[in-house]
């Protein structure tokens, strides 16, 4: 994973305070730079694996993950401490934002051009993990269509079950059935053909 950047407008003195949770958030309510400096440096890390999950783009994450924190400066006012932990709100808001991202038509025009360049032969053969691509995409083959659109959604789009349930008009215990009944079956197919 590279580095992840600090927002330039930060100052890097978030190693001169540490903050009780009560604390940091009036210190953000009162838009304090520091306190934020400090937040960026205690969850970045984190939030930054919730996107990378939606987008393995490392450079898509990134900008998703400035997005995020932008987001969080501008509406720390929104924060109900009665509804959960301050992390939990932060995690679906970087969730929220890279399944949008995934959605948009920029983000599909990329990912387009960037399947046909993934697609194309390096001179000296195929790599290692294009073998292992192929090899996964084969076992998602061997499903049924109406499985491997479920997982399609689920885990390669990032759908959740309730948006899931929606959009294929199915109950939305009938979409958790299939999806459980889905993993174990996959997972039956990676070990047989790892034998």
């Amino acid at each position: 994973m590279r580095k992840l950047k600090k927002c330039s407008t930060l100052p890097l003195l978030s190693h001169i305070r540490s903050y009780t949770d009560a604390e940091l958030l009036a210190a953000l309510q009162q838009h304090d730079e520091q306190a934020y400096a400090f937040l960026y440096d205690r969850y970045s890390k984190a939030l930054y694996g919730i996107i990378l999950q939606v987008i393995p783009s490392g450079e898509g994450a990134e900008d998703v993950l400035q997005d995020v924190f932008i987001k969080i400066w501008q509406n720390i006012k929104l924060y109900d401490a009665g509804k959960g932990r301050l992390y939990t709100w932060m995690l679906n808001i970087a969730r929220n934002a890279a399944i949008d991202r995934t959605r948009s038509k920029d983000f599909n025009n990329r990912a387009k051009t960037a399947e046909l360049t993934e697609n194309v032969y390096t001179a000296g053969g195929v790599t290692e993990s294009r073998a292992d691509d192929v090899g996964l995409k084969r076992v998602l083959g061997s499903l049924p269509e109406e499985q491997r659109k479920l997982l399609e959604l689920s885990y390669f789009q990032g759908y959740t079950q309730e948006e899931i349930a929606k959009m294929l008009s199915i109950p939305l215990g009938t979409v958790k059935t299939r999806i459980r009944t889905t993993i174990i079956q996959l997972r039956k197919l990676i070990g047989a053909n790892k034998t």
